[in-house]
């Protein structure tokens, strides 16, 4: 009787060194008793297509993908779900068992349970959300946005052309600021969101003047190294309500777990431990 197959799964890109995917799905495979592996792989844009197409053959039942290679993806995918198309990229991939390679974006997902789980008063209906970056986790943060109902988004980036190209995709419920501006769009948001790399270990400061948040606005940043950035303590000390990046992380791996390896993972205490690990 021949043993059934050892499900393989991991995540594109380069570099990759850093993620944290790893050690989260590791620890769902040993919660859940599953006999699986997660693998890290840095692949060259060159090689792109061609490891993806090797992988099924080697027991990979999916794959996520990150920088640089979100976009790219989408060309090699044979089937896209709608809101990967709209936003612009794919993070997950599922190996079909008839050979074709589904590409989803479980971004907007995974952002909008992180403030869900955070901020459980949030209401989308409560107000404009005031959205800093228009890059890639920006449309999916925007998207995800929108579709709860959001009624306005307030947009501002550093290079205003981006922020042009978003709000002739998604139409005029985006209001565009200048990056000099972005400040003045927080007194009028209940909702603000950092989608810039801004804060991060490594990186410039997030230099928005910040005087204008409302104490009864929710604030979360898409940055979760550090966990805490100086946008989230300044606006804690102001009284509002944060949300930290992490979660977003944690969220949008549950449906790729999920079709893979069959088993809806739960995202607690542990699960954040161990990424943090």
């Amino acid at each position: 009787m021949s043993l059934p197959k050892i499900p393989l799964a991991g995540v594109i890109g380069s570099p990759i060194a850093h993620s944290k995917s790893p050690q989260l799905h590791q620890h769902w495979l040993k919660t859940y008793g599953i006999k699986g592996f997660y693998i890290p792989m840095d692949v060259a844009s060159t090689d792109l297509e061609r490891v993806i197409r090797t992988l099924p053959k080697m027991g990979f039942v999916g794959v996520n993908v990150t920088i640089p290679h979100k976009e790219a993806i989408l060309s090699i995918a044979d089937l896209i779900t709608d809101r990967a198309i709209l936003i612009g990229a794919a993070n997950t991939l599922i190996f079909r068992e008839d050979g074709k390679i589904h590409a989803d974006n479980t971004d907007g997902y995974g952002f909008i349970e992180n403030l869900k789980n955070g901020a459980p008063h949030w209401s989308a209906k409560s107000g404009p959300a005031a959205v800093l970056g228009a890059g890639g986790a920006a449309r999916a943060v925007i998207t995800s946005l929108l579709d709860a109902g959001v009624p306005e988004i307030l947009l501002s980036n550093r290079t205003r052309v981006r922020a042009e190209k978003l709000r002739s995709d998604f139409g005029n419920r985006v209001q565009i600021f200048d990056w000099v501006r972005a400040g003045n769009m927080l007194e009028n948001a209940s909702l603000v969101v950092n989608t810039t790399s801004l804060g991060m270990l490594g990186k410039p400061e997030l230099r928005v003047p910040l005087d204008g948040l409302r104490a009864d606005s929710v604030v979360t940043d898409l940055v979760y190294a550090p966990l805490k950035t100086h946008l989230l303590e300044t606006a804690e000390q102001i009284g509002c309500v944060t949300v930290d990046g992490l979660g977003m992380l944690l969220h949008q791996a549950v449906p790729a777990f999920e079709r893979w390896f069959g088993t809806r993972p739960e995202v607690d205490r542990a699960t954040r431990a161990a990424a943090l690990r």
